[in-house]
């Protein structure tokens, strides 16, 4: 397989829209692609990040089917271009528009390099046919499965095991030591025209599957022989030799990810690991490169980096770039900056006035080192907590909940934060008994200002107020001291 492409930089989070991204990297240069772009469903979702605060309302609809894929048609226009000839692609997507979604695929891709449509059940009791609706519940995702133009892809055939009842019926026969097996066919159908030999095996003439010199090997093995009730010999096939049943185009084997998964991450449309981990054992080979151009909670790039893959991400959503870099610091146990990056989450004034405040809360958060609250829903007027260096054991950071020394963060996505928002601020700090805290927000008024000398001069409690300008010119080592 001649797989020269040219280099890319990999173990990469770009945040942004991939339509912008993707042009940095060069035509023909990636193995494998898996999208699970947002579905035309005409469903809100409200997210709860898992050990975050935000909830975080978002929609993954369009003014119509057409307006779905006229967006999604330039990237995927994109995707093709990065896609090496030997590579691989998967979309990943519903009922509502998957048809729609094959055309314009066959389309870009080639109708000619479409391979399968892969049947996902990821429900089993569930149906989300309302009372009186008159259609079946709708269990399935689709997945449209691609190639590069090239048959040289890599394919690793995938096996499920096999079922029980057909163990029993097929594979009744036991060796002394207790071995199941069944008896199966040696001969050649089609004869010298699909090139079996013929000759004499155990005193039986034929065209056989096998050469006469593989079938005297098998014979002294005593795999071959004459059943007890048989006429003709037959091969002993093991049951712990077969790899099972070929991995066919409907998938029913893998659970959804619901809310007590283990991995779950509270992200509604988000995808299991063994989902992701059958696509990229099939369809790539360690060392090759695998790009999530739609990465959400990052479960793509997490199999990737477990099965030694290198990898690229990308998503629109800081957060969600965020989540991912935690998710492979805590499972996958890398080190970021060194290990992997984030690049293009927002740094300028214009973009963080334009993203949700929770992401904008988060951004500010991160920023000064800190932790956000764990608390999902009433915070306490705390968005996040600074722990001191001096104050830091040797413990991981999600686990300095007892700790008291720490100093409280608000955060507010305003031009100017004013007098009243310190004096909130002031509450909580009386409160918690804090003796600093830090308040961000883009700029502050002379009253909040002031409000914030006198609090120090009658109590004695420092707020450190910090602006966005601060932050993104680094400005604010003195302030964090």
């Amino acid at each position: 397989m001649n797989d020269s492409a040219p280099d890319v930089s990999t173990q990469i989070i770009y945040c942004g829209d991939c339509l912008q991204q993707l042009p940095r990297l060069p035509d023909a240069s990636i193995d494998l692609i898996y999208i699970d772009p947002p579905f035309n469903s005409n469903r809100n979702y409200e997210v709860f990040w898992g050990e975050t605060k935000e909830k975080r309302g978002f929609e993954d609809r369009h003014a119509s089917t057409a307006a779905y894929i006229d967006f999604m048609r330039p990237r995927c226009v994109q995707l093709a271009r990065v896609l090496k000839p030997t590579g691989s692609f998967y979309y990943h997507c519903d009922w509502h528009a998957s048809h729609y979604v094959k055309v314009m695929l066959d389309q870009i891709f080639g109708e000619n390099n479409f391979q399968n449509e892969i049947v996902w059940k990821r429900s089993t009791a569930h149906s989300d046919a309302k009372q009186g609706s008159k259609h079946f519940g709708r269990l399935h995702d689709v997945l449209l499965f691609y190639t590069g133009g090239s048959e040289n892809y890599p394919w690793n055939e995938q096996y499920l095991p096999l079922a029980q009842a057909y163990v029993d019926s097929h594979y009744a026969n036991r060796d002394a030591d207790g071995r199941r097996y069944m008896w199966d066919n040696l001969t050649g159908p089609g004869g010298a025209a699909k090139g079996n030999a013929y000759y004499e095996v155990l005193g039986v003439e034929g065209f056989w599957r096998y050469s006469r010199e593989k079938m005297a090997e098998l014979i002294k093995e005593g795999r071959v022989a004459i059943p007890p009730k048989g006429k003709t010999p037959r091969l002993k096939r093991y049951l712990d030799q077969s790899k099972g049943v070929p991995l066919q185009s409907v998938w029913d084997d893998l659970s959804p990810v619901n809310s007590q998964a283990k991995e779950s991450l509270g992200y509604p449309t988000q995808k299991p690991l063994g989902l992701l981990e059958r696509i990229i054992k099939t369809s790539s080979n360690p060392g090759q490169t695998v790009l999530d151009a739609f990465c959400g909670c990052g479960t793509a790039l997490v199999s990737a980096q477990n099965l030694g893959r290198k990898w690229i991400g990308i998503d629109v959503s800081p957060t969600a770039c965020r989540v991912m870099a935690k998710r492979l610091v805590k499972d996958c146990r890398l080190t970021e900056g060194k290990d992997f990056s984030v690049r293009d989450l927002p740094w300028s004034e214009a973009q963080l006035r334009k993203i949700p405040p929770f992401e904008f809360e988060n951004w500010a958060i991160i920023a000064l080192g800190g932790i956000k609250n764990k608390v999902q829903v009433g915070d306490m007027g705390i968005d996040g907590r600074i722990y001191p260096a001096h104050s830091m054991p040797t413990k991981r950071a999600d686990e300095l909940g007892f700790m008291d020394v720490w100093y409280p963060i608000q955060v507010k996505q305003k031009d100017k934060a004013g007098r009243p928002d310190i004096d909130s601020f002031e509450a909580v700090m009386q409160r918690e008994n804090r003796t600093k805290g830090f308040f961000v927000s883009f700029d502050f008024t002379q009253d909040a200002l002031a409000e914030i000398g006198s609090f120090f001069k009658k109590q004695g409690r420092v707020i450190v107020p910090l602006t966005v300008h601060d932050i993104l010119e680094e400005e604010i080592a003195a302030k964090l001291a």
